[in-house]
């Protein structure tokens, strides 16, 4: 049992540490902390923590480009969100233009008001 909970709080500290990825604000420096922190994560002896730091080196490039550009999708992924949202709620739509419609009413705020 205390082998199980020094594995999980080893997982725990190598995930919260990778918060601090997000903090730089130069590229460079943020890839010399990747590469600190891959080696960590591989050394880990934790094949789950493994293959997520091997998925996170797959996309450093797009990581990275978080740097230059400071832009991100997260307000792609909540619109996708309340859409299957919707979706889910109405179980099924008799036509796709009353899926639209809905979208378009919650997505884009429009009032009832005429």
């Amino acid at each position: 049992m205390q082998e199980q909970d020094l594995r999980t709080s080893r997982a725990r500290a190598i995930k919260e540490h990778f918060r601090w990825f997000w903090d730089y604000t130069y590229a460079g420096n943020a890839k010399k902390f990747f590469d600190r922190w891959f080696g960590w994560a591989r050394r880990s002896q934790l094949d789950p923590v493994k293959r997520v730091a091997a998925t996170l080196k797959r996309h450093l490039a797009g990581l990275l480009s978080y740097f230059r550009h400071r832009v991100t999708n997260a307000t792609t992924e909540g619109f996708n969100s309340r859409i299957q949202s919707i979706k889910s709620a109405a179980r099924g739509f008799r036509n796709f233009a009353n899926y639209r419609t809905c979208i378009l009413f919650y997505c884009g705020k429009l009032q009832l008001n005429p």
